[in-house]
C-alpha cells in the first residue's frame, strides 16, 4: 500500500481515550509495543498514517458527532517466540526459535546447555576436540541438572575422517547415554555413524505416522552436501548396518520415508571453519533445495531450515527470519558469554572486536588440505603463525629441510622451544590417541612435519581456553565479523562490559530486538512514516 488517501479503508478505529500515533517519536514508542494488535490508520486532513492500540473498530466515519480514523489494516500481536516456525518449538519442546552453537573444545559448556534449556532454548554441548571420558562427564552433569524436567539440550558430534573410531564411539556413547539431539558438523557425506545414529529408534505411532527418537542437526554451507542429508539414508549403509545388528529391519524399512536430517543449519560467515558464504546469499538457495528434494522424497512433514552466522544484532535475525529461517543460531556471541568455556582474557578481548578484526588462518584437524577457519586478529597473532606455518608445510618436504633461519624463527617466535622438544610432546600424544599417526610419520618425514605444526595449532585453542598468559599472542579464538557488529551494537549499554555478558540476556534481546524491527518494517510496509531509530533496539535486562 502506498501513501495515497484515496486508499479503501477496511472500517474505522475509534477510541474515547486514545489517540492514534503520528508523531517521529510517538511513532517510535509505537514500534516497541509488538505484544498488542496494532490499528494503521490514516489521518484524511493531513494525508498521513500512524498506529493506534485498544479502542474499537467500527463502520461508520463518526459515532456521537466524532470522527472515527479510517482503518487501513490490522497487524496481530508479534511475539519474539513467533519469529520462526511453529513446527520447530513444537518438535523440539521449545519456547523459543533460538539455538546455541557447539563451540568447540568444550566452549560450549554444559552450563551454557543448561542456562539456554531452562530458558525454553536448545544449546549444543561443544563435544568436539575432547576425549570420549570428557564427553560422557559432560553427559552425566547434563543428564543431572536437565534430564528429569523435560528440557531439550543436545550435543556436537564432528565428523573425524582421520579417526573413525572417534565418531564411532560418540555414537555408541549417544545412543547409551540417550541424547535425543546432536549437531552434525565437518560431514561432506554420509557415514555408518551419522545413519546409525539417526535410523536408532525409528517406529510407528498408532496412528501410522513415524516417531523420530534422535534428531540430527545437520551444519551445512554448500548444497551438495546437504543433499545427502536431505535424502534418505544410502541404502547400502543402511543395509550394512542392519547386517551388523546395529538397526533393526523396521526401522531400516522406516528410514526409506525420511531424510537423514529433518533440522538443517545453514551456516553462513562464521567463526570457525566457514565457507564466508553471506546468509543472503546461501539461505535461499538452501530453502529452495529442501522444497525440491521434500517434493521428490514425497515427504509428509516439514524439514526446518534454520540460519546461522553473521547473527550478531537484532537485524541480522529479524533478517533470517524474514528470509524464511525456521530458527537461528548463534555462536560467536555466546563465546563472548560468561558462560562460555573460553578464558576472562579471551571474552575481554572478544569484547574489544571490530567486525574487520578477523582472519583466515590454517586449521589443526584439516591442516594438510590447507582449509582454514576463521579467528579474531585483534590481540593475538596465531592467525600469522599459523599460515606461516601452512605456508612453510607447502614449500618443504621435511623439518630438515627447513632453512636455519626459518627453523629458529618457528622456534624462537611460534613455538617457543625446540622443534625436537615439540616432536617430543607430539610423540607423547599420538602414542595415546592415534599410533598410527607416529608409524606414518617414521615412513613420511612432511607426515611428520604436519604433526608438528599441528601441535602448535591444537594448543593454541587450549591456550585461550586455559588462559594461559606467556601464550596470549598465540591465543586461537574462533570469530566471525558478528562478534564486531554485536560489540557496536552494546556499545553504551548493559552488555557493554563482559561480566553482563549472559547467554540468556544475549539470546533474548536479540529476539525481542529482531520483533521490534520486524514490526518496524511491519508499519513502514503499510505507508507508516517509521524514523529511523525505531530499527535500533537498544538491549535492556529482560525476564
Amino acid at each position: 500500500m502506498n501513501n495515497d488517501p484515496r486508499a479503501t479503508p477496511l472500517g474505522a478505529w475509534a477510541s474515547a481515550s486514545r489517540l492514534p500515533a503520528f508523531s517521529g517519536q510517538d511513532l517510535l514508542v509505537a514500534a516497541h509495543v509488538i505484544r498488542e494488535p496494532a490499528y494503521v490508520v490514516r489521518d484524511v486532513q493531513r494525508a498521513r498514517y500512524g498506529v493506534a492500540f485498544a479502542g474499537e473498530i467500527q463502520h461508520h466515519e463518526q459515532r456521537n458527532g466524532k470522527p472515527n480514523w479510517p482503518l487501513l489494516a490490522v497487524l496481530p500481536p508479534l511475539y519474539p517466540e513467533w519469529l520462526g516456525e511453529r513446527s520447530f518449538c513444537e518438535a523440539h519442546n521449545l519456547r523459543y526459535p533460538y539455538v546455541t552453537g557447539a563451540m568447540a573444545n568444550g566452549i560450549a559448556t554444559t552450563e551454557l546447555v543448561t542456562v539456554m534449556a531452562r530458558a525454553g532454548m536448545l544449546g549444543f554441548f561443544g563435544a568436539a576436540g575432547l576425549s570420549l571420558g570428557r564427553i560422557e562427564r559432560a553427559l552425566d552433569e547434563l543428564t543431572r541438572t536437565l534430564g528429569r524436567d523435560g528440557s531439550s539440550w543436545g550435543s556436537n558430534l564432528i565428523h573425524s575422517p582421520n579417526e573413525p573410531q572417534l565418531e564411532a564411539g560418540a555414537v555408541d556413547l549417544y545412543l547409551r547415554r540417550g541424547v535425543r539431539r546432536v549437531s552434525a558438523s565437518a560431514f561432506m557425506s554420509m557415514t555408518p555413524s551419522i545413519v546409525r545414529y539417526a535410523l536408532s529408534g525409528l517406529r510407528t505411532t498408532p496412528s501410522g505416522s513415524i516417531l523420530r527418537h534422535n534428531h540430527v542437526f545437520a551444519k551445512i554451507s554448500r548444497p551438495e552436501v546437504a543433499r545427502p542429508f536431505l535424502a534418505p539414508a544410502p541404502t547400502d549403509i543402511v543395509a550394512t548396518l542392519v547386517e551388523q545388528g546395529h538397526i533393526s529391519p523396521q526401522e531400516a524399512q522406516l528410514a526409506r520415508h525420511l531424510p537423514v536430517a529433518e533440522d538443517i543449519i545453514v551456516e553462513a560467515d562464521s567463526g570457525g571453519h566457514t565457507d564466508n558464504r553471506p546468509l543472503t546469499a546461501l539461505l535461499p538457495v538452501m530453502i529452495a533445495l529442501r522444497d525440491e528434494m521434500a517434493r521428490k522424497h514425497k515427504y509428509q512433514r516439514p524439514i526446518r531450515v534454520g540460519a546461522a552466522g553473521g547473527l550478531g544484532t537484532p537485524s541480522a535475525v529479524a533478517a533470517a527470519f524474514s528470509m524464511g529461517a525456521a530458527f537461528v543460531l548463534t555462536g560467536s556471541v555466546n563465546q563472548a558469554a560468561v558462560e562460555s568455556g573460553l578464558s576472562e582474557e579471551g571474552r575481554r578481548m572478544l569484547a574489544t572486536a571490530g567486525i574487520a578484526d578477523v582472519t583466515m588462518a590454517a586449521a589443526a584437524d584439516m591442516f594438510e588440505l590447507g582449509v582454514k577457519l576463521q579467528v579474531l586478529k585483534r590481540g593475538t597473532m596465531f592467525g600469522v603463525r599459523a599460515n606461516k606455518l601452512y605456508d612453510l608445510y607447502h614449500r618443504y618436504g621435511s623439518l630438515d629441510a627447513l632453512p636455519a633461519a626459518e627453523r629458529e624463527r618457528l622456534e624462537k617466535n611460534v613455538f617457543g622451544m625446540r622443534i625436537d622438544q615439540v616432536w617430543q610432546a607430539t610423540t607423547s600424544f599420538w602414542e595415546k590417541r592415534e599410533p598410527a599417526e607416529l608409524q606414518l610419520a617414521q615412513q613420511d618425514k612432511k607426515h611428520k612435519m604436519a604433526l608438528c605444526f599441528r601441535w602448535y595449532l591444537g594448543l593454541s585453542s587450549r591456550w585461550a581456553i586455559t588462559g594461559q598468559q606467556q601464550r596470549r599472542a598465540d591465543y586461537q579464538i574462533w570469530c566471525g565479523p558478528a562478534m564486531g557488529a554485536f560489540n557496536n551494537w552494546v556499545r553504551g549499554s548493559f552488555l557493554e562490559p563482559p561480566e553482563n555478558r549472559t547467554a540468556v540476556q544475549i539470546a533474548l534481546n536479540l529476539l525481542e530486538g529482531a520483533a521490534v524491527v520486524t514490526r518496524a518494517q511491519q508499519l513502514r510496509s503499510y505507508g507508516v512514516a517509521v524514523p529511523a531509530a525505531a530499527f535500533d533496539f537498544r538491549p535492556r535486562p529482560l525476564a
